[in-house]
């Protein structure tokens, strides 16, 4: 997910209207392996009228489980009401309160899977977006993250929960309708209705599972590697939005190639209602309206989705103070195929940036990338998760060279693909595969706020340079510190000294007179140098 500069002040106010809780309680109860969504939408009203069919196991005996969907506010009149609820074919009681469904079930079983019906209505307060486009035109965009699920259909909104989902959706059928998954059926009812059935092969968390109800125009781009990718802009900036995201077949060739095989059946770009500069939606990214401009100005917003395929909807952090394992991802994957596709120095510019960034954040807020104290989400989608977490990959490569970095980062998607994962988890999985014991990095850069601030005094004398450097921040850090030794003669030298102490003394060989030190050249480091 990425946001425009323009959204960050109305994105930090916005509240999730539920505060996940005793997730692990309710995920060591029940196993939701499926759901199925009818969804009827209409123009004379933004009521909606549902049906859910939710597949699930017992992992023990229960009396009551609990799912999570929003009430109806007497005040605003919106939220959902539900008509009834059964368990296979037996109708069940349940309490509707609080924005959560709890249901008695009829002989629960554990390990034998039951289906539950409810059947629901009601005008969703967020979660699927209903309102009119650029144009002035109807619209109706699933927009989940990161816990909006609920406010339009029931589910355990939280992205350890991993299900496969389909839909089946009744729109006027001057409407075409997009969702997770795979095209099953396209049918006309009548004359005025149609029916779309979209349907998954593999579990999703409810972050990214959404449907986009509204008059496209679509482009077919192609295939790579057997994977179809489409283009759906709203019909009055086709040539802008086929333009712009006609870029979509590269950045993918290029993700597969060094990360594997893309999870999902397709890979659809679409003009949206999204309150993101991009939702990474699995299989089908919603990118904000005004990212259409035929100038192909946001090919880095579409890298960046993209990689979330892989990194956030595949392999998925297990907890929110995990996002880095999403954001942080996908937004050093995005510095990685400009390096690829726009050179060094834009690479070396863009991690520049990044690190100013992430300084200019801890000016103002001093917490680590793993914060386990902020219950409001939106506010997790901060410098730590994305910049700071690009950064920390990056030292992590540079810390372990290319082959190991490399061989790592597959490992650990391979292991966690439509899975969950935590930071241990994939320290783990580094530190397996390097050999290498990977806590003191781990625990400084993620576990810990701030970074290095450095203070530094060197002299030239007999064919060296002897240097010290202090460490001015409260926490200690250990890392190698890459030292440039420029000589008079304009030529320079590229040394690496080791820090791991408050102050240290160092004395580093040089092959000639030194007329000036440059910290960290090639941007290999989270620092501040005073």
């Amino acid at each position: 997910m990425k946001t425009p500069f323009y959204f960050v002040v109305f994105i930090l106010l916005f509240q999730t209207s539920l505060t996940a809780q005793s997730f692990k309680e309710r995920f060591e109860s029940i196993d939701i392996k499926h759901y199925n969504l009818s969804l009827s939408v209409n123009d004379s009203t933004n009521s909606i009228d549902a049906t859910a069919l939710i597949s699930l196991k017992f992992k023990k005996i229960n009396s009551q489980f609990e799912l999570d969907l929003v009430n109806k506010d007497s005040l605003t009149g919106k939220g959902m009401v539900i008509d009834s609820i059964y368990q296979n074919n037996v109708k069940v009681d349940f309490t509707h309160i609080n924005n959560k469904v709890i249901i008695q079930p009829k002989h629960p079983f554990p390990g034998i899977k039951y289906t539950y019906t409810i059947k629901y209505s009601g005008i969703p307060k967020d979660g699927l977006v209903i309102s009119n486009n650029l144009y002035g035109d109807r619209t109706f965009f699933g927009d989940n993250w990161p816990n909006r699920a609920h406010n339009w259909f029931p589910c355990i909104d939280h992205p350890s929960d991993k299900a496969t989902i389909e839909y089946f959706i009744k729109a006027p059928n001057y409407y075409q309708a997009i969702a997770n998954g795979y095209l099953v059926e396209e049918s006309n009812l009548n004359d005025k209705l149609k029916l779309y059935h979209w349907k998954t092969e593999v579990p999703l968390p409810t972050k990214v599972m959404v449907v986009g109800i509204a008059k496209f125009a679509v482009q077919n781009i192609g295939e790579t590697n057997d994977i179809p990718v489409s283009t759906w802009v709203y019909p009055q900036t086709k040539e802008k939005g086929f333009h712009d995201f006609s870029t979509a077949k590269k950045i993918l060739d290029f993700y597969i190639e060094i990360i594997g095989e893309y999870p999902f059946l397709k890979l659809a770009n679409v003009q949206s209602n999204t309150r993101y500069g991009g939702m990474e939606n699995a299989g089908n990214i919603f990118y904000f309206q005004e990212s259409v401009t035929g100038n192909l100005e946001h090919e880095n917003l579409i890298a960046h989705e993209i990689a979330h395929q892989w990194f956030g909807n595949s392999a998925s952090e297990i907890d929110w103070p995990h996002v880095w394992l999403s954001e942080g991802f996908a937004t050093y994957f995005t510095n990685l195929y400009i390096q690829k596709f726009k050179g060094e120095e834009a690479f070396l510019n863009k991690l520049k940036n990044q690190r100013n960034t992430v300084l200019n954040f801890y000016k103002r807020i001093q917490t680590p990338v793993i914060d386990t104290k902020t219950k409001d989400y939106i506010k997790l989608l901060n410098a730590n998760s994305y910049q700071k977490g690009a950064l920390v990959l990056h030292m992590l490569r540079n810390e372990l060279g290319d082959e190991i970095f490399w061989k790592g980062i597959r490992t650990y998607y391979q292991k966690y693909k439509f899975s969950n994962a935590s930071t241990n988890n994939f320290k783990d999985v580094m530190a397996k595969v390097s050999g290498k014991n990977l806590d003191v990095f781990f625990s400084q850069w993620l576990q810990k706020s701030g970074h290095p601030v450095l203070k530094s005094s060197w002299i030239y004398f007999n064919d060296n340079v002897r240097i010290m450097i202090d460490q001015t921040q409260d926490t200690l850090f250990e890392f190698p510190l890459e030292l440039e030794l420029v000589h008079k003669d304009g030529s320079s030298e590229i040394k690496t000294i080791q820090i791991s102490d408050k102050s240290s003394a160092h004395i580093v060989p040089a092959t000639g007179e030194i007329k000036e030190i440059k910290f960290d050249p090639n941007i290999k480091l989270l620092f501040e140098h005073l």
